[in-house]
């Protein structure tokens, strides 16, 4: 049976078949190992031999280097319309920009929490930063520490109760 007597469907599932691993292996060493992108050339390599598949040539070996052609120019068009894209900004985290709620006192409290910080213990400073702003589990900060778990939320407690004290405004 030759490839023209086949159904349009059929023809791409055998030129699949045939050379989809064959291209797909050429687009990997192209994208220097990027796998999901090489199947996404392959892909849209055979969306065109599916919108072509009336001009497809006959022979196997002409398939193989129409398909090898197609693939190329798809990847060189891929790499030029990166290049001509502007580079993405950065991703900032927006937790640090200033809110309208944000006024001279919340100012004034944030500079006074960092004061009473400072004057925590290095023992307490250390327990506090890794529990609640580097996110750390109890365990995990008791097994950095060389430390029972129980010292470790002791230490908390007690820095927690210090930053109170240092902070109230009744002293």
């Amino acid at each position: 049976m030759t490839t023209t007597t086949l159904s349009p469907s059929d023809r791409i599932r055998t030129l699949h078949e045939t050379h989809g691993p064959s291209v797909l292996r050429h687009l990997i060493k192209m994208t220097r190992g990027d796998k999901q992108t090489a199947e996404d050339l392959l892909q849209e390599t055979m969306l065109r031999a599916w919108r072509h598949v009336d001009t497809l040539p006959e022979q196997e070996l002409n398939q193989r280097r129409w398909l090898f052609t197609v693939a190329r120019r798809i990847f060189i068009d891929t790499v030029r319309s990166k290049m001509i894209r502007p580079s993405e900004t950065p991703v900032f985290d927006l937790e640090w920009v200033t809110r309208s709620e944000d006024t001279t006192d919340a100012a004034l409290a944030g500079e006074a929490m960092v004061r009473a910080f400072k004057q925590l213990s290095p023992a307490h400073r250390q327990v506090l930063t890794d529990l609640h702003l580097r996110g750390r589990s109890i365990e995990d900060v008791a097994r950095e520490l060389d430390l029972p778990p129980g010292t470790v939320k002791s230490r908390a407690h007690y820095a927690i109760r210090a930053l109170r004290q240092a902070m109230d405004p009744k002293d």
